[in-house]
């Protein structure tokens, strides 16, 4: 039995970025011989089980062979005597598909450490084309290491396209491009998760409102390369690191040469066929309903913003509402204190102060309603 360090650990400490998790492939053993020495099961697909202390994942090294469309036909071999470097060879990426022994030797039998110095996301065989949640990784790790220049090839490029062509990114289930467009938004360059996708013409098919906005006239956005909304997401980057926010002012930008309801139905649409969590959408969809209120002087449009974003059921959608539109930069800081403190102070109205009037339901409602938007009404 021999184990190796393999995937995105031995890349990452090539690269002098912090590991961290690591994975392992164990060569030459079963799972009876892994049960044996603690090791607890965990893999549903194929044999993957958890370190008796460190709860690593140590896999079986296996090979798998396409059976079915989509990303989750396939059928895996795992026996003692599959090797590292077949097991090494059914990965995504050169970069990927390198590992390190015990005494910390790299073996690296499909280039993976020259593929990284050069920067190039380069699939590790013609097997990349069965499963179609690669065009996604690739999209995701060129966003990743964008900042270092990291390009597709040209040869990955063309076999993404002809994955594309021949109608395998249909069967992407929306929790997985949402989990890969999720983790591109994390990454110092989140656009480039788009380019990529458009470069292999799956924009259209998995985001249909991006790649909309690329046949927009130059300079409709603002000008540059990238069009408007590529360019807001772009910018959003050193304003938050919260992907939240980041999305947020994406869908902000999305469809300006639409009417307020089109952007809203737009954003609406996305989100529901990706299946958005809750937190992601909610904020999405106050941010391009809510935008006119944001910079208005007008007390009963400022209290119908904060009530419907929350802002007095401490929900924490007010807050990053008001940080959407500073980083999207519709606000500065400055507004972004002051409707801060207006909120505050309006939520402070509460039911004790009305008591003499001895209101309940609707009434006392509407009483607290006019109290705050008075609150309001005097700070101007």
């Amino acid at each position: 039995m021999q184990v190796y360090l393999v995937g995105g650990a031995v890349r990452d400490e090539l690269l002098g970025l912090p590991v961290r998790e690591r994975d392992w492939v164990v060569i030459g053993s079963t799972p009876e011989e892994l049960r044996a020495r603690g090791y607890r099961p965990v893999g549903k697909d194929f044999p993957v089980f958890l370190h008796p202390e460190t709860k690593e994942e140590y896999a079986l090294a296996r090979t798998e062979r396409k059976t079915a469309p989509g990303y989750k036909g396939f059928e895996f071999h795992a026996s003692p005597d599959v090797t590292l470097e077949e097991d090494l060879r059914r990965r995504d990426l050169t970069i990927n598909a390198m590992a390190e022994d015990a005494d910390g030797n790299l073996i690296d039998p499909y280039h993976g450490e020259e593929d990284l110095y050069a920067g190039l996301l380069r699939h590790v065989s013609p097997a990349f084309a069965e499963d179609p949640v690669r065009i996604l990784r690739v999209a995701r790790f060129a966003a990743q290491f964008g900042k270092w220049g990291f390009k597709v090839a040209h040869a990955t490029n063309g076999l993404m396209r002809s994955m594309v062509a021949n109608g395998e990114v249909d069967h992407l289930v929306p929790e997985r491009v949402w989990s890969e467009f999720a983790r591109a938004l994390t990454t110092d360059t989140p656009e480039k998760f788009f380019t990529v996708l458009r470069g292999c013409d799956a924009l259209g098919v998995l985001f249909p409102e991006v790649d909309r906005e690329f046949a927009q006239p130059p300079g409709a956005h603002g000008g540059g390369e990238l069009p408007g909304p590529l360019l807001a997401l772009q910018e959003s980057v050193s304003g938050s690191s919260d992907p939240r926010i980041r999305f947020a002012v994406l869908m902000l930008a999305l469809g300006r040469d639409l009417s307020q309801q089109q952007r809203l139905d737009q954003v609406q649409s996305l989100c529901q066929r990706l299946r958005a969590p809750n937190e992601y959408s909610e904020l999405a969809a106050d941010a391009v309903r809510l935008e006119q209120n944001v910079t208005s002087d007008d007390p009963e449009q400022l209290l119908n913003m904060m009530e419907t974003s929350g802002a007095f059921r401490q929900t924490g959608r007010w807050p990053l509402l008001l940080e959407v539109y500073r980083v999207a930069g519709l606000i500065d800081g400055t507004r972004q204190q002051q409707l801060g403190e207006l909120s505050r102070c309006a939520a402070a109205v509460n039911a004790a102060q009305l008591a003499e009037q001895q209101l309940s339901g609707p009434a006392l409602g509407a009483a607290i309603r006019e109290r705050r938007l008075a609150v309001l009404q005097d700070a101007d």
